[in-house]
């Protein structure tokens, strides 16, 4: 007779992980215990971390569907559509007219709508297709129609995945994270470069095609793959987000929100309409906005990357290759100084400094045509991506208010913005290169402003902390309120 098949025990590793989880989702009605709420928080951040990673993804392609045109111009595309003139820059600026109209209404759009893990990738799939699409156009009136759809379309991920990272993350957590995600940017500055080149050099005249309509067809059918993937990875809010939490993590995630963004009493249930005044009404949004669309005139030279390497003298390969190591450097840069600042809780000079740096490498691609002294000034220029990484953290610690005018105020500060962006677009024109001394002096200026405009808004919000400390001492009020970051 055979003996019994013996039972299969767990390994004592899973077994303490099952006990740890089920201890503390048995006791999730007790979020006062600190020790039970570190060990759930943990779990919490660990699991949202893994989820909200695929945002870097969709960045990368973001940038990558809407940047594409200045790769391909190095092969063609200027001339198999008969552009001439400011044509080329005209189709970069349109883009951004679209974007600026979509920004608001989408992101209250998306509050509305509480579901970002649909709403997000179906957007993205839309703009793979018209990108897509860009590639069958055969004149400066389609590319011209279909830049502007992208850009109309585009517009809901950016403020959105801000909208999504503010009502997931404590503000001592944004900074990280918000560089996590902005590392998608850089990384496809990097890298969607050598990707081109590589459709670029091995796909001319394939099935009668030039090389350049299939970079819009190949990064365009991959946005659409993506965008189907990111549907089961994405969460949405924490109050609409449940099966992917326990119980106690959802309970645990709201509160978080609670206590970080010290909500107002007097705004309990307002509607989208109403956050919209809110955030017209506050001279911070305002400054904000306007302050971002300097920085983004500042750094328009990331998008003509490919056209400042190709100045260097090398081919186009090698030229498109150059476009990678200042943007690899600053990707890693970024990293350290968000996270400084979160360690910190200071905003201002980790946002100044890089700026700073910059100014330093406008002035030698100015004075200098050395081969050699011009690609260290674009590794000198990059820095002020880094800067980017925590201005966009300083926005949703600066606007703490209620759900509803975060996402109006964080659509509208990205939304105006764009119209730096579009400016930017024409600072570039070949007539100024191959120095482009007067469109580094353009961005030099506008950084030099940027680190002005911080200033002026680290004394106000100085101000603010002050005026909320004498409240608290004069009503005897023990427990310190929010206090905004400088």
């Amino acid at each position: 007779m055979s003996s019994p098949v013996p039972a299969i025990h767990e390994t004592d590793s899973t077994s303490s992980v099952k006990k740890e989880e089920n201890t503390i989702d048995a006791t999730h009605a007790d979020l006062e215990d600190p020790e039970t709420r570190r060990r759930l928080e943990r779990r919490l951040l660990r699991k949202l971390d893994l989820r909200i990673c695929i945002l870097v993804a969709i960045f990368i392609l973001n940038y990558i569907d809407r940047s594409n045109a200045a790769s391909a111009r190095l092969r063609g595309f200027e001339e198999d559509l008969g552009l001439h003139g400011t044509q080329f820059a005209t189709i970069l600026a349109i883009y951004y007219i679209g974007y600026v109209l979509m920004q608001v209404p989408s992101n209250m759009i998306l509050n509305y709508v509480r579901k970002p893990s649909l709403y997000l990738p179906g957007a993205m799939f839309i703009w793979g297709l018209i990108s897509a699409l860009t590639g069958v156009t055969q004149n400066f009136a389609g590319v011209l129609l279909c830049r502007f759809f992208l850009g109309f379309v585009e517009a809901a991920f950016f403020p959105g995945a801000l909208l999504l990272l503010a009502r997931w993350y404590k503000r001592e957590e944004l900074g990280l994270r918000t560089s996590i995600f902005f590392c998608g940017l850089l990384i496809s500055i990097a890298f969607s470069a050598l990707i081109a080149s590589g459709i670029l050099d091995a796909m001319q005249g394939v099935l009668g095609h030039a090389a350049w309509r299939w970079l819009f067809f190949i990064e365009g059918a991959i946005t659409m793959a993506v965008a189907v993937i990111s549907i089961f990875i994405l969460p949405d809010f924490p109050e609409t987000s449940s099966s992917w939490l326990s119980p106690a993590e959802q309970a645990l995630a709201i509160r978080r929100m609670q206590e970080d963004a010290a909500l107002l009493p007097e705004y309990p249930n307002i509607g989208e309409r109403a956050g919209l005044v809110m955030a017209l009404k506050d001279w911070k949004v305002w400054w904000l906005s306007v302050l971002y669309a300097v920085i983004l005139l500042s750094v328009s030279f990331n998008v003509y990357f490919p056209t400042l390497t190709a100045t260097l003298g090398y081919n186009r390969t090698v030229s498109l290759v150059l476009c990678a190591p200042p943007s690899i450097l600053v990707t890693i840069i970024s990293f350290i100084n968000a996270k400084h600042s979160d360690n910190t809780q200071e905003r201002f000079w980790h946002i100044s400094i890089p700026f700073a740096i910059a100014i330093v490498g406008y002035i030698v691609g100015m004075v200098s045509e050395h081969r050699a002294a011009r690609y260290v000034c674009f590794f000198l220029i990059a820095q002020a991506l880094a800067g980017i990484v925590c201005f966009l953290a300083w926005i949703s610690n600066s606007i703490v208010e209620h759900p509803a005018k975060r996402s109006a105020a964080l659509g509208m500060t990205s939304g105006i913005a764009q119209l730096g962006a579009a400016g930017g677009s024409y600072i570039f024109p070949k007539s100024w290169g191959p120095s482009y001394r007067t469109s580094f002096g353009i961005s030099l200026g506008a950084s030099a402003l940027v680190i002005l405009m911080c200033f002026i808004f680290k004394v106000h919000l100085a101000s603010l902390n002050r005026k909320a400390q004498a409240e608290e001492d004069a009503r005897g009020q023990k427990k310190p309120g929010y206090r905004y970051m400088l």
